[in-house]
């Protein structure tokens, strides 16, 4: 898979190609679908399947702090496309130069002149180009003058609604983990390299393995019991915090990550945290003393849930979920306050 990143990167290799468009948050079930129909138009006809996407995401670009949590981080988005068949993403950076185009001149500039397209997959209610003037009337009118073929996507249902990434958020935010990952297809996960910190926790007898996370809204904050998968395979209980930990006057977004009975050294590796149960929301504590109380629970009720059940890809009645153990779906304190 290549990853092709702006415009001015495109080579004359780059043309001829099956096409489609979108932020694609999440990868969920709705986006592999769409993926199915490009990549089965691209190989009936021998051509590399191409996936358009933008960074930032239009209404990050648009909204800022007041946009949707990402589900995805965008090295996590160009893995999960190639792993359902896309041949090439082309990331094009969202500024005011490509806000400004008219719609024709994005047809023109990207899907004619850059990638040479042949047949496009859209949903028919896809708007584009500046004030969002474009619409699927638009593309089949300029594909009959050009000579590409157009196609709309088909909707991806599961319980009578549609797949969506803000349906995603929503089960996440309330801590249904099981619904969230029948609709993205796998357990909803968190990786990055753990990083040397502050090393607080094992001052206070938790010793945390940290992951720096992206600024800006968030999928999920608070307290909860994660499965972590390291990189030799190991799955491992535990318990994380996700946030910004405002009791330490933390500067930055951190997923922190407490292994039960472990005391390996995992400094520069890679791990994988999938959220099982919420515990509670962030919080704010008077001190040290009380965050101490709090955690030493937070680990308690973890440590009972797991002993109930180590959750496993039976729990979600579909023993082909990728990459991870499928968590089980819990929301032990739905009713706390978030004041952090």
């Amino acid at each position: 898979m290549e990853l092709i990143r702006g415009l001015h990167n495109l080579r004359p290799r780059h043309r001829n190609s099956v096409v489609t468009i979108g932020n694609f948050d999440g990868v969920h079930r709705g986006h592999q679908a769409i993926l199915d129909q490009l990549k089965t138009h691209a190989r009936a006809h021998d051509l590399p399947a191409v996936v358009v996407i933008f960074e930032p995401q239009p209404r990050e670009y648009f909204a800022g702090d007041q946009a949707p949590p990402r589900l995805t981080r965008l090295s996590d988005k160009v893995r999960l496309l190639a792993a359902h068949g896309a041949d090439r993403v082309l990331c094009l950076p969202f500024n005011r130069r490509l806000r400004e185009l008219s719609a024709r001149e994005f047809i023109d500039r990207v899907l004619i002149e850059g990638l040479g397209v042949r047949h496009l997959v859209v949903g028919d209610d896809f708007r584009f180009g500046c004030d969002r003037a474009g619409d699927f009337e638009l593309l089949r009118r300029v594909g009959e003058e050009s000579g590409y073929s157009l196609e709309h996507t088909r909707t991806f249902t599961l319980d009578n609604e549609r797949v969506s990434s803000s349906r995603v958020r929503t089960l996440l935010a309330s801590g249904n983990f099981l619904q969230a990952a029948r609709l993205l297809g796998r357990p909803w996960q968190l990786h990055g390299r753990v990083i040397r910190d502050r090393q607080l926790g094992r001052t206070i007898g938790v010793p945390t393995a940290n992951v720096p996370l992206l600024t800006g809204p968030m999928a999920l904050r608070g307290v909860y019991a994660v499965l972590t998968e390291l990189e030799d395979g190991r799955r491992l209980p535990g318990v994380a915090n996700i946030g910004w930990r405002p009791t330490v006057g933390g500067e930055r977004p951190v997923l922190e990550v407490h292994l039960f009975d472990f005391n390996e050294c995992l400094y520069g590796r890679i791990m994988t945290v999938m959220p099982c149960a919420r515990l509670r929301g962030e919080m704010t504590f008077d001190g040290i003393e009380t965050l101490k109380r709090w955690m030493a629970d937070d680990i308690a009720r973890a440590r009972d849930f797991f002993s109930r059940s180590i959750p496993t890809h039976d729990d979600f009645g579909a023993a082909d979920l990728p990459l991870a153990s499928a968590p089980l779906a819990a929301t032990l304190s739905p009713n706390d306050s978030e004041d952090g």
